[in-house]
């Protein structure tokens, strides 16, 4: 098929359409063929997944005969085939280049890749609140591993056979709480500044239970009067 043009009246676009269905259909037949399922295999396994997709249809899709490709499928035959789904869409490696959007020149599979997940900035693009989430768990791991070293330079200056010994464990372990509360003070602010975006912060482990302040008691105060009685 010919791709249209601007100006043609029909809003269609068969070529980049075409091209993405059939990226998917050569990566899910590559990966089936590599695990030596039949394409029936297949089909029990989205079936299992729960997500049932009929053997004539996955010979279809693999032979380029069926007419549309849901997301929602893309995501259970990359869960049946143990790989992710944007990894269906852009074969890396398998399929040279690519078109991300219709009209669009290709492009080398690797970058179309990098610009679908938000790995690599475009211009004008709103990422959400990814950033903030991955500076989130940056911060997570910043703060257990300072707790954690706390705790191993406390243990060694408990048992330190020598005063200098217990000295620089105790230097140690302040350098290491240092860090925890500097860690926590970050992603206390971080975590309500995405509250403040209208965002739900990540849950927190245990040892940071102690990041976010405590939730208001709604119980009256003992000094507040009691409610005048109608």
């Amino acid at each position: 098929m010919t791709q249209r043009r601007f100006d043609d009246e029909e809003d269609d676009f068969p070529e980049w359409v075409d091209r993405i269905k059939a990226n998917v259909a050569g990566e899910v037949r590559r990966r089936r063929k590599e695990k030596g399922w039949s394409a029936q295999d297949l089909a029990d396994e989205c079936e299992r997944l729960g997500h049932p997709i009929p053997r004539n249809v996955i010979a279809n899709m693999e032979s380029g005969r069926r007419a549309s490709l849901p997301l929602v499928d893309v995501m259970i035959l990359a869960a049946a085939l143990e790989t992710y789904p944007v990894y269906l869409i852009f074969p890396v490696g398998y399929v040279q280049q690519t078109q991300e959007l219709p009209f669009q020149h290709l492009v080398p599979t690797w970058d179309a890749l990098r610009r679908f997940t938000g790995e690599e900035d475009v211009l004008e693009y709103d990422s959400g609140l990814v950033g903030d989430f991955e500076y989130h768990a940056s911060l997570v791991r910043t703060a257990l591993a300072a707790l954690e070293e706390e705790r191993q330079a406390r243990f060694a200056a408990k048992t330190a056979t020598s005063r200098a010994q217990q000295e620089e464990a105790e230097r140690q372990r302040t350098q290491y709480a240092d860090q925890a509360i500097s860690a926590k003070y970050n992603l206390r602010h971080l975590r309500r500044e995405i509250r403040e975006e209208g965002g739900t912060p990540p849950g927190l482990p245990p040892a940071l239970s102690d990041v976010d302040p405590p939730e208001p008691d709604p119980s009256p105060s003992p000094n507040t009067p009691p409610e005048e009685q109608p």
